[in-house]
């Protein structure tokens, strides 16, 4: 079964700007979520995607992602995601033999920035670059879904 073992923190900096190798530009759309489960579709680097997310267990979760057409991908964006679409650069930033994603938000979570680093295992020890701040990972209002929800209703208030 395919696993993804991530945690995420917050950016002190832009020092990360310094140590960047790539980037890409991100859409993408929440089709549904339940329990601590998700289903997402995503535009990146002309590419669509769907991906299947299992429950976090620990900092683990199962997660299945497939490749479909970009056609598809803007559909559902479109027709599903409620006009709720995440917009984001993401920055490929090596360090210490592993590669952090930095994502800048645009559009709905403008000003928000995020790192996140993919492990080989739970227990892999992390070197942490000087800009990584406060570790988010079991933070639930970091949650894109959360953030989203606390930014239309700040929207929404008088």
């Amino acid at each position: 079964m395919p696993v993804e073992i991530e945690r995420k923190f917050l950016v002190k900096n832009d020092a990360w700007k310094l140590a960047c190798t790539d980037s890409v530009k991100i859409r993408d759309g929440l089709i549904a979520h339940s329990n601590g489960r998700k289903a997402r579709v995503r535009i990146m680097d002309g590419r669509g995607t769907i991906a299947v997310k299992g429950k976090e267990r620990g900092f683990s979760r199962a997660e299945f992602e497939y490749a479909i057409p970009v056609s598809h991908a803007e559909e559902m964006l479109r027709t599903i995601c409620d006009d709720i679409i995440l917009e984001k650069t993401r920055s490929f930033v090596p360090h210490a033999g592993l590669v952090w994603e930095v994502d800048v938000y645009d559009g709905i979570l403008e000003g928000i920035m995020l790192a996140e680093v993919e492990l080989k295992s739970e227990d892999q020890t992390i070197v942490f670059p000087e800009w990584i701040g406060a570790e988010i990972t079991k933070d639930s209002s970091y949650k894109k879904v959360n953030m989203i929800a606390q930014r239309m209703a700040a929207a929404k208030a008088p």
